[in-house]
């Protein structure tokens, strides 16, 4: 994923999401420095109270984002996720 924006949405894709698993990926950003804090919230589409996004992984010029599905079985659904660069 690239979007050089200090906050924006992120539509994941629909492949399925076993319970309890975690997937993660790569924002690029150039807005982004090692000394920033990323927000990250489940903010439309899917199930409410299914997932849980984190960032981690912050460097100058990207980040990373886990989404893990906390429900007690396999999701397939496009969520959105949204995020916010908190300037350190």
């Amino acid at each position: 994923v690239t979007l050089n924006k200090p906050s924006g949405l992120i539509t994941m894709n629909d492949a399925a999401l076993a319970a309890a698993a975690e997937v993660s990926f790569a924002v690029t950003n150039s807005t982004c420095t090692a000394n920033d804090s990323i927000i990250v919230n489940h903010q439309s589409g899917g199930t409410a109270g299914s997932y849980l996004a984190q960032a981690n992984t912050v460097a100058a010029g990207s980040f990373a984002i886990t989404v893990t599905n906390v429900s007690g079985g396999s999701l397939s659904e496009a969520i959105v996720l949204k995020y916010a660069i908190i300037k350190g």
